[in-house]
This record gives structure tokens, sequence and C-alpha cells, in this order.
């Protein structure tokens, strides 16, 4: 049966810049690892606002960022000296393990010249054992990532495994991400090897068992169900899940299974324990107040608006 749906909520990371916020959601924390989801755009990038929507140097400990781009480019820069053009189709990998910082620019003048930006950004939750382990960052190309075509389907898998494909995205648990594409009329369902399974309507709108679902909607499905998704008219969906990796205390952008995790990557980052970007090291995102963002409780909300991802 449907377990629950998800309405993502508006949220804005700066001027000209919204995004629908996903996961996390009071009633639904987690799919599989999955435990943060924004899609940010379409949004024209206009060049007198290039600036105000950079995503200035901020911190993560205990999870992975994914950054998924469908248009535009973003650069983005971290704490290991890593910078990356982030480009529609690719896979950005960031794990951020025992600590990093990064920001994400639209400085590309392609970028502000080509169009619209639309980026889908998830976070995955870290195993306990591997929630210290040494920051990383991985940019996987298009033609690394197996796509399957049907007729009226197109999918690309992101990451994990499913449906018979796998790729060499490296991740630290049972997970699957996927991109699928679904003309008029097509008939499409979810894995069937994994514990917790849903997909997010980023465009378009599909029937379930009589029932109609809009862009902007996540469903999420109990186990050993297997619905079957009818696009009525051209859809976009991101289909997300995996095993769980039980209970996760969540604050601003720091993921961890121990509250006292949480409150020592507070003091690192107000110390400078954390190291900035050493090629955007001038500015950065201050640790937010504790009256906004109350410390170690798994009932807190999304981030706020500066930390994309």
């Amino acid at each position: 049966m449907l377990d629950i749906v998800i309405e993502a909520r508006q949220a804005s990371i700066g001027p000209g810049m919204d995004v629908r916020r996903i996961l996390p959601f009071r009633k639904r924390r987690m799919v599989g690892p999955f435990i943060f989801m924004d899609h940010a755009g379409p949004v024209p990038i206009q060049p007198d606002l290039q600036t105000s929507m950079d995503v200035l140097p901020h911190p993560h400990i205990g999870l992975s960022t994914v950054s998924y781009l469908f248009g535009g480019q973003v650069m983005h820069r971290d704490s290991l000296g890593v910078e990356q053009l982030i480009r529609p189709g690719e896979v950005n990998w960031m794990t951020a393990g025992s600590g990093i910082a990064h920001s994400e620019r639209f400085e590309d003048p392609a970028a502000l010249a080509g169009g619209q930006l639309e980026m889908i950004q998830t976070w995955v939750a870290l195993p306990e054992k591997d929630e210290e382990a040494a920051p990383a960052f991985d940019n996987y190309k298009p033609e690394q990532l197996p796509i399957f075509t049907d007729t009226g389907v197109w999918m690309r898998l992101i990451a994990g495994d499913a449906f018979g494909l796998k790729n060499g995205v490296k991740t630290h648990s049972p997970l699957f991400y996927l991109h699928v594409v679904l003309d008029q009329g097509a008939r499409f369902g979810l894995p069937g090897e994994h514990s917790e399974r849903g997909f997010y309507l980023a465009k378009g709108r599909v029937e379930i068992g009589g029932s109609t679902y809009n862009a902007g909607q996540m469903l999420v499905f109990t186990k050993g169900v297997d619905p079957i998704i009818l696009a009525k008219e051209p859809t976009t969906l991101m289909l997300l899940g995996g095993e769980p990796l039980g209970e996760r205390f969540i604050w601003w952008n720091f993921v961890s299974s121990r509250k006292e995790r949480i409150e020592q990557a507070k003091a690192d980052w107000q110390e400078g324990r954390i190291l900035l970007p050493p090629t955007d090291n001038h500015e950065f995102v201050p640790l937010p107040g504790d009256a906004s963002c109350p410390a170690g409780s798994s009932q807190t909300g999304s981030p706020p608006p500066q930390a994309l991802s």
C-alpha cells in the first residue's frame, strides 16, 4: 500500500533561488538512507543575481551529498582542494564523513548565457561505521552511468543497483537512485530488491490505483507493494530508497547517530577546525543561532536556506 504522500514545501536559499524541500518530513524522516532532498529551479540564471545566488562555504558531517543537474552549471569547491564544474547528467558525490566544507557558485559564463538552472540535491546518511570516514569527492560523467530505454521509458541509474543495473558510483550502504523519464501513457514500477522505496515527481502527472499525483509530491510505499505507475503526461521521476540505517539526528548541515557528535560539529565550525576550501576561504556561512535550530533533535526541520547541500 501507499505509505505516505509528502508535499514539497517552498523554501528560499537566496534572491531569485527558491527550492522545493521534500525530505526530511516530520512524519517521514528518511527513505532508506536518504535523509534530505531539495529540488531547485528551474530558474533562469540572471547575471545581476549571480553573486546573491551563490551558496557560501558551509560544513557537513556524517553524510554524503549527491548533486544532480537537469540544466545549468554549478562550480563546486571544497576543503579537500577540489574544484569541479558540475554539469547536467553527472553524479557529484561528496562524502563528508568526519567533516568537510564546500561552496556552490554560479559563476560560469556558459551557464549564465545558457538558460535555466535546475538540480536535485540529496543527502545520504552514512552507516555508523563510516560516519567518521575521511572526506572525499567523486565526479562521475554521464557515460559512466548505465541507461535503459524501452517504449516510452528512459532511465539512468544515478547510484546503487536497481532493475539489474549497477554502476561504479561508490556508496556506503545498499540503495538505489534513478532518473526516469516517461512518455504519456507509459507504465513503470519500483525496484523490488530494496526494503524502502519511493519516488519524487519532478515534472508531470501520474496515476496509481485510480488516484492522480502531481509534480512536487513524493510517494513512499510499504515493503512488498509493487505499484503500477501510469504517466498521464510527459513525466520525470526520481526514484530512491534502500535499506534503513536506524535513527539519525539532523541539525543544520550535520547528520549523526549521536547527539553529542552534533554538538562537537557545532563547536568545530565555530572554532575553525573544519577547514574552508583553499580557493574559496574569504567568506562562509556562520553557525545558526540555537533559537532557530534546536540542537540534537531528531525532529528538527530542514537546514536553513543558505545550506542547499
